[in-house]
């Protein structure tokens, strides 16, 4: 079994490759096992892999890295019952591959059928966190593919025991029921392995960058692989002028400060000048109790204490303690704050007006637009999805919360009895075209 094994990068792809294809053959029953088995093989080894990601810790420390990658970084009993939970769900959910999605008679004894099927190669391209790479590799499990994963040079040791741990348990040599085939999973670690992947287009069939807006930019301009880009998260919580202060305040504290280094995290908060009065002090006395650091326009500093927000702040994702605050006059104003600000993540309105929810919600042009609720559910695991290789920013083909179904192609299928398309054109015979 390979996961390095000296080769390079182009020949672990060639592996992956030759591997995503005998997939098509590896039954459900086989692919439950093997999650059942990595599942179980990441708690019986969980004091190796907690020994790993110190090292990592310690280093990152040692070499400065900012808290909140540090947080990142950090995998613990906590993130690995997580990820558990996760690989649980998708062990028990009905097999993705082989499903009949249309079917239709073309003719009598000639019958077409739409199946779904894996996209075959994936390349994932992540940040530090370990976590996601359990979760990226279990959803390409269970929905047939083969993955070349590259995470945060920071998480090295992590990423290693991790990778090997998930291959030798899903390994059909573990597996009495067989499991997967020999080099599905691979492990990428250099800048330079990621530029060589880059041109593999033979190879890889979907790149999915995690990163910054400057980074998924730069893997679309330099790659023809088809890319599914997550950018950044500049993520708004909308106060209308009807929301309601008891659920306004703390829905923001929980978008902004449950976990500030995430993408889903808020990053500014627009209020509707009729309601600042009111539900500013309010805000400004939960968050900063928490910790968190405030800058606002200037007509946010004649009613609270806050930082000036500078014109970069708008278009700053933080990842950290910070909150940018705006007032605007109207719904049509957060509406274009958001377009033109906003990374197209998450975006939340809070409001008892059903109206303005439902023009919000119709509105905005975002991967999540939520109601009443904070930013941080816009999350695979909490959507049901199991896990999620990422939030996808763009619109072709998966949107938002990418799991499994994400990860799926289809194929085309014609089953018949002798036909051949000559008697069709010669006006001996006609379509159907029956639903079926």
């Amino acid at each position: 079994m390979s996961i390095m094994g000296g080769m390079n990068i182009t020949q672990r792809a060639r592996e992956a490759r030759e591997a995503s294809r005998k997939i098509l053959s590896v039954s459900a029953e086989s692919r439950s096992s093997a999650l059942n088995s990595v599942r179980l093989a990441l708690i019986n080894r969980s004091e190796e892999i907690f020994a790993a990601n110190k090292i990592d810790m310690d280093r990152s420390t040692a070499e400065g890295l900012a808290p909140p990658m540090l947080k990142r970084l950090k995998f613990d009993e906590i993130k690995l019952n997580r990820v558990c939970e996760g690989i649980r769900s998708l062990e028990l959910a009905e097999d993705p591959m082989g499903r009949v999605l249309e079917q239709r008679e073309l003719d009598k004894g000639l019958i077409l059928s739409r199946v779904s099927g894996p996209i075959g190669v994936i390349g994932m391209i992540f940040e530090s966190r370990p976590d996601a790479l359990i979760q990226i590799a279990t959803l390409c499990l269970r929905s047939g593919n083969a993955v070349i994963l590259k995470g945060g040079s920071e998480a090295l040791e992590t990423n290693r025991i991790l990778t090997r741990v998930i291959a030798e348990a899903a390994s059909g040599e573990k597996l009495p029921s067989g499991g997967q085939p020999d080099g599905w999973i691979q492990l990428a670690e250099t800048r330079e392995e990621v530029r060589e992947m880059l041109i593999l287009n033979h190879l890889i069939d979907l790149l999915i960058p995690r990163g910054s807006n400057e980074f998924v930019a730069r893997i679309m301009r330099d790659s023809s692989i088809p890319v599914l880009g997550h950018a950044d998260g500049i993520c708004h919580v909308y106060l209308d002028k009807d929301a309601d202060p008891e659920k306004a305040v703390p829905i923001v504290l929980d978008s902004k400060m449950q976990y500030v280094a995430v993408c889903n995290a808020a990053e500014t908060l627009l209020v509707h000048s009729a309601a600042a009065e009111t539900l500013l002090p309010l805000i400004h006395d939960s968050l900063t109790a928490a910790g968190c650091e405030l800058r606002g326009c200037d007509r946010t500093q004649k009613i609270i204490e806050v930082k000036t927000a500078l014109p970069e702040d708008w278009d700053t994702e933080y990842l950290d303690a910070i909150l940018s605050i705006k007032i605007v006059d109207t719904l049509d104003e957060a509406v274009a704050h958001i377009h033109r600000h906003g990374s197209g993540h998450t975006e939340a309105i809070i409001t008892e007006n059903g109206e303005s929810a439902e023009a919000f919600m119709a509105r905005v042009d975002a991967a999540d637009v939520f109601h009443n609720c904070s930013t941080r559910f816009a999350d695979g695991f909490v959507f049901g999805l199991g896990a999620e290789v990422g939030i996808s920013t763009s619109k072709i083909h998966a949107r938002g919360p990418v799991g499994v179904e994400g990860l799926l192609s289809y194929r085309w299928q014609l089953r018949g009895s002798g036909q051949v398309i000559r008697d069709y054109n010669d006006g001996l015979k006609t379509f159907t075209h029956k639903e079926l």
